[in-house]
């Protein structure tokens, strides 16, 4: 199953003020997931062409002071991957940083479909603070558009 793109519906209901909004969704067959283990997958683990594009934005975003995801000491429990964990429900995961240019909120869904059947879903949301943060928005949604898919696609990779 290949990721397809959808406009998702609410970003307000997310994050107040959300200016971009997207959302990604694949259909899975037999895997069982939550959505903590569904973002695990996601956003735990990433193509090693995934994290050189990391480690050049952390280079690049550095001389602006931004955030390069969760705190390196923060526990293993409170993350997933370099994303803070802001809260869990049945069925969603809701991972983000709030930064000085712009917010941003992931959001990891399993609903189930029946016969084992499961659709996964990642929305990202963002609120821009100022010109750094639009800038910054204007620059890396090429490159998101390309991640994100190739990130859910790995929901599928045991």
């Amino acid at each position: 199953m290949t990721p397809t793109a959808q406009i998702f519906p609410d970003p307000e209901s997310a994050l107040a003020g959300a200016q971009f909004a997207d959302r990604y969704v694949l259909t899975t067959d037999g895997l069982a997931l939550t959505a903590i283990g569904a973002a695990e997958r996601i956003l735990g683990r990433s193509p090693r062409w995934v994290g050189r594009l990391t480690q050049l934005r952390n280079l690049a975003v550095r001389p602006f002071g931004l955030k390069a995801g969760a705190e390196p000491d923060a526990p293993p429990e409170t993350r997933i991957g370099i994303f803070p964990l802001i809260s869990q429900a049945q069925g969603r995961a809701v991972l983000g940083l709030d930064d000085r240019h712009l917010d941003f909120r992931i959001l990891v869904e399993v609903n189930d479909l029946g016969a084992g059947r499961q659709q996964v879903a990642v929305s990202t949301i963002v609120k821009t603070h100022n010109l750094l943060g639009r800038t910054y928005l204007a620059v890396i949604m090429p490159f998101h558009r390309i991640i994100v898919p190739a990130m859910l696609a790995q929901v599928l990779i045991k």
